[in-house]
């Protein structure tokens, strides 16, 4: 009859399925898990996460400004002034050191200066310092012929020229307006003379009033006192 170990392989049993517990955890915990199947059999390639595009960094917008001109400076390279327009300043410096008279010969001595530019600028410079309206207005015809002068030896003179024509212009609108102003005062003037003559002739008639004698009563007799 064979004899039965009971208790011999219980323990065995028990020691056995912990062994195959054991293995069993750690291959949970090793193994990757397998990718779901999808219904058709396949398995589906794992998704890639979107990449973030850094949006570009703000850049300053240079702004753009008128170029600034600088003013001219006169400077040691400046070509120096024509001995022409020297020669005309010291000229009209000399025609403000004359007496009227010495200044009204000196006029006749540059006659006509016809068609030389020269010339005509110096007696336009001779008749500015005569400051009538008549003179003022001859120096400026002068002026003007020497701006419109076509010659080559005229370009030094044209401006000196038209500075002078500017300032007699403005002369002559001052004058104007000073002749105007004297008109003013005349016309006024004369009004008040008038009026003061009807006003004297109203006394006169008022005074010539209260001085006549009484009337004489009817009858030959006279009013009693």
């Amino acid at each position: 009859m064979p004899t039965n170990f009971p208790n011999a392989a219980h323990p065995l049993r028990v020691a056995g399925f912990a062994a195959v517990l054991v293995l069993s955890l750690a291959a949970c915990s090793t193994a990757p898990a397998a990718p779901e199947s999808t219904d058709n059999g396949s398995v589906p390639m794992p998704q890639k996460s979107p990449s973030v595009v850094a949006a570009p960094s703000p850049t300053a917008t240079p702004v753009l400004t008128a170029p600034v001109e600088t003013p001219s400076v006169i400077s040691a390279e400046t070509p120096p002034v024509p001995d022409v327009i020297t020669a005309l300043l010291s000229y009209a410096d000399r025609l403000h050191a004359l007496s009227p008279t010495d200044l009204a010969a000196e006029i006749v001595v540059q006659g006509d200066p016809g068609n030389v530019a020269l010339r005509q600028m110096q007696l336009a410079l001779a008749l500015m310092h005569l400051r009538q309206p008549a003179d003022t207005a001859r120096s400026l015809g002068l002026l003007q012929r020497v701006i419109t002068h076509t010659g080559p030896e005229s370009l030094p003179l044209k401006p000196l020229a038209r500075l002078l024509a500017n300032r007699l212009m403005d002369q002559r609108r001052l004058e104007d307006a000073a002749e105007r102003q004297a008109q003013q005062l005349r016309d006024s003037q004369r009004r008040i003379d008038q009026l003061n003559e009807r006003l004297e002739a109203m006394r006169a008639i008022e005074r010539s009033l209260t001085t006549r004698p009484p009337a004489a009563a009817p009858n030959g007799t006279r009013p009693n006192p």
